[in-house]
């Protein structure tokens, strides 16, 4: 949660996200291991946002990544950052919480979407490689 606040403040306020971060920790007293977890979220999700986009483009078509909502956006790159980078995170913990993140911060629609999303993706990551190796982790 702390991760996606910070990412949505940063790209609304045009700032770096761990700026907002920081203000957060200080504001709701977060615990250290919540700051460095979403610290790692922030510049894995930063330094990765163009291959991100690239696999939220093919798995949602429909859906230009700029027009996406802002909070939709950044859930399904945090969630897909942490399928494709972070193998000491259970991908079904990661889609859940995804779409609780978009149950409590999106639209009405946000949930059902970002678990389709994501859905296609978990189901390509069970039967073949997403398109691009390089985006895949070893051992996923």
């Amino acid at each position: 949660m702390a991760a996606l606040q910070s990412l949505f403040a940063a790209e609304v306020k045009g700032e770096d996200a761990e700026v907002s971060l920081a203000w957060l920790a200080e504001e709701d007293l977060l615990e250290g291991t919540t700051v460095d977890f979403a610290v790692s979220l922030i510049r894995g999700v930063t330094n990765s946002k163009p291959d991100l986009d690239e696999v939220i483009q093919r798995y949602a078509p429909a859906w230009p990544v700029p027009m996406l909502s802002v909070v939709d956006r950044n859930i399904l790159r945090i969630a897909l950052y942490e399928l494709l980078h972070t193998p000491n995170v259970p991908p079904k913990t990661a889609v859940d919480e995804a779409v609780e993140l978009a149950k409590m911060f999106g639209s009405d629609n946000s949930a059902r979407f970002v678990n389709g999303v994501l859905g296609s993706v978990m189901t390509e990551l069970d039967t073949v490689e997403i398109a691009s190796a390089d985006i895949r982790p070893e051992g996923r």
